[in-house]
């Protein structure tokens, strides 16, 4: 779809273009929950060229996704995201060599600790890549964690929580004890750790350039929901 409007408005946390309210791919229109949000969807809009382009417009697609998708159901898609919470990315450890072993502790084990406290949990962590159970009062109560967000939020956890391989971590970033570039750090460890290793491939370099915008577009809205 080209581009046919000319002024994109905000009234009332709903966008307008040239004055027509804009509507979701269900045909719901484009309420947001928040003004810092309402705002900055419009930007997206205000700054298509010529042909839109959904990949260049993160939360208006994270704003439909809420709206079309989660909101009719948000304790089902929680329980989706709940299920990372049985195979954390932070539960599985290097077996070697000793560097690598002793960052992921460093990274790994703070916001395990955090996580331990605020939900009054115990987690198992293990070397290697055997899956490794855990109890179940801590599967449920990460799921239930989880399962108090709201649809805005949940929208914004689900990219975080599938591209970091952590629920631990994404609830960190929710709770602002860990920062953006922190969360992002931590799970891109062994990541690093290989290019350290053995250099930069451009195909992997790419991939994880594209997967860092929607990390960030992701907490850009998440914090813009929640303003």
């Amino acid at each position: 779809m080209k581009r046919f409007w000319t002024e994109v408005t905000v009234a009332d946390r709903s966008i307008a273009l040239d004055g027509k309210p804009v509507r979701t791919p269900g045909r719901v229109p484009l309420l947001l929950p928040t003004d810092a949000l309402a705002e900055a969807v419009a930007d997206e809009w205000r700054a298509v060229e010529g042909t839109l382009d959904p990949r260049r417009m993160p939360l208006t697609g994270l704003a439909n996704a809420a709206i079309d998708r989660i909101a009719p159901d948000p304790l089902t898609f929680a329980a989706g995201l709940a299920r990372y919470g049985q195979s954390d990315l932070l539960y599985y450890r290097a077996e070697a060599p000793p560097p690598l072993i002793a960052r992921q502790a460093a990274a790994w084990d703070p916001p395990l600790a955090w996580a331990a406290r605020r939900y009054g949990v115990h987690f198992e962590v293990t070397a290697g890549v055997v899956p490794i159970a855990q109890p179940e009062p801590t599967v449920t109560r990460l799921a239930e964690a989880i399962a108090t967000r709201d649809a805005w939020v949940l929208a914004a956890l689900s990219p975080i929580v599938t591209i970091t391989g952590s629920l631990i971590l994404a609830l960190a970033l929710a709770e602002r004890v860990m920062t953006p570039d922190a969360v992002w750090d931590a799970a891109m460890i062994d990541e690093t750790w290989q290019i350290e290793c053995w250099g930069v491939d451009a195909l992997a370099a790419a991939a994880t350039t594209a997967r860092r915008r929607e990390y960030d577009a992701a907490n850009a809205f998440m914090v813009a929901a929640t303003e």
